[in-house]
């Protein structure tokens, strides 16, 4: 690890030292969190709050039952059996799916083993529901053949327990009828999950494979009426420009004609992009701005200055459009409607969110124009800053397009945790 990359990990761990303690205790420990640390649904909440009850009674049974835990004597034989009991279920963790399959295996087999030491030591205990804690967490946590080795392991040697300790066939019962099933029907209950999953899987497959034949037709239809369409018409406007030049033309005109071919010009080649980023080609992103901001300087002949603060990071690609798109936005807002003598953007990358400004500054005294964007956020008729707004809210980020003390200003701000 470098020491760039090490650094904010050392100052987080200085500025809150019992943070990834915490953490892990948290996540695999506390019933109402799940696997994947978010607040875990209600029926697996209230089976862990049963299960903890259940753990509760254990031990009030095992403390209360003759003989009780002692250092000394048959006593003895209880507290081994029991801290063997209570260590296989802390090493289990059951709310927990990152510990690993050997680990996991070995903790049920103690709690097994701490199970028929109580068995022989205090048969009228509660050893009966260490049996029990084994079948369910195989079935939960093991594959079919670790839990069935593992279930054969435990369950046939405290039978046998059982029967030659103190001949008691009722606590065949406790195996065979009690821990078996409930083997069987969690097993039966995770497959079910399992299913559920897989057609979840299988349902998002098929929704973004529709998503993606949907947009692989609209980049063809894109390509065969407005690409074709633009390119028709910059041929036109390049053919005008000529035929201008030939007959003499006023200056005026020409320069009009040579703005109208560039503008055409550049609407085809961000036809071309908005089709490849329809099929999954790269996506526009804020790399692209300063040559966005350059066209847009040429065409205009206005003075831009574009700054890029704090360390860049990489974007989802819906983020990445939306920069770049809230920019072109905001500049084609800004030749339109704007009585402006200089623009600035700025791009900032802050620690919790990515900035993006858009401003433009016009001479003092002069109001902002008419055809500038208004209170929603787009210009009168149009919806473009109405869109960039909408994309903000998906990706949980906002968009201000509001009038500035000299010109106007356009804001895109997007966390950066955007997806």
């Amino acid at each position: 690890m470098t020491a760039e990359r090490a650094r904010p990990i050392v100052s987080q761990a200085m500025a809150d030292p019992l943070k990834p303690i915490s953490s892990w205790y948290t996540r695999n420990t506390v019933w109402w969190v799940s696997a994947d640390n978010e607040r875990a649904p209600r029926e697996v909440i209230g089976m862990r709050v049963v299960g903890s009850v259940f753990l509760v009674l254990i031990v009030a049974g095992v403390l209360k039952t003759s003989p009780q835990p002692a250092l000394h004597g048959e006593g003895l034989l209880v507290t081994i059996g029991f801290a063997a009991i209570v260590a296989g279920v802390v090493l289990s963790n059951p709310t927990s799916r990152e510990i690993s399959r050997r680990r996991r295996i070995a903790a049920l087999l103690l709690v097994a083993a701490g199970g028929m030491v109580l068995e022989v030591a205090q048969p009228n205990g509660a050893w009966g529901a260490a049996p029990y804690f084994v079948a369910i967490i195989a079935a939960m946590r093991l594959d079919d053949r670790d839990g069935v080795l593992v279930l054969v392991v435990t369950l046939v040697p405290t039978a046998v327990v059982a029967i030659v300790a103190h001949g008691q066939w009722g606590a065949i019962w406790t195996v065979a009828g009690g821990a078996l099933p409930w083997y069987f029907v969690l097993r039966l209950v995770r497959k079910l999950h399992q299913r559920q999953c897989e057609l979840e899987a299988s349902r998002e497959a098929e929704a973004r494979a529709a998503a993606s034949a949907e947009r692989g037709r609209m980049a063809r239809e894109m390509h065969d009426v407005l690409a074709h369409s633009l390119s028709a018409l910059a041929l036109q406007l390049e053919s005008t420009r000529l035929l201008a030049r030939d007959r003499d033309a006023d200056e005026r005109v020409q320069r009009a004609i040579d703005q109208a071919h560039h503008i055409a010009a550049g609407g085809l080649e961000e036809a071309r992009r908005a089709i490849a980023a329809m099929r999954g080609d790269t996506v526009l992103g804020p790399e692209r701005l300063d040559d966005l901001v350059g066209a847009f300087r040429e065409q205009s002949g206005l003075p831009v200055v574009f700054e890029v603060t704090g360390e860049p990071r990489d974007l989802p690609p819906d983020a990445r459009l939306a920069v770049y798109r809230t920019a072109q936005e905001a500049l084609t807002n800004v030749r339109k409607h704007a009585v402006a003598e200089r623009v600035d953007v700025t791009l900032e990358y802050r620690p919790d969110a990515t900035v993006l400004q858009v401003r433009d500054h016009g001479a003092p005294g002069v109001p902002a124009a008419v055809g500038a964007p208004g209170a929603n956020g787009g210009a009168p008729g149009g919806y473009g800053l109405t869109g960039m707004r909408e994309r903000a809210e998906l990706l949980g980020g906002r968009l201000r397009a509001e009038p500035a003390d000299d010109g106007f200003r356009v804001e895109l701000w997007l966390p950066a945790t955007a997806t």
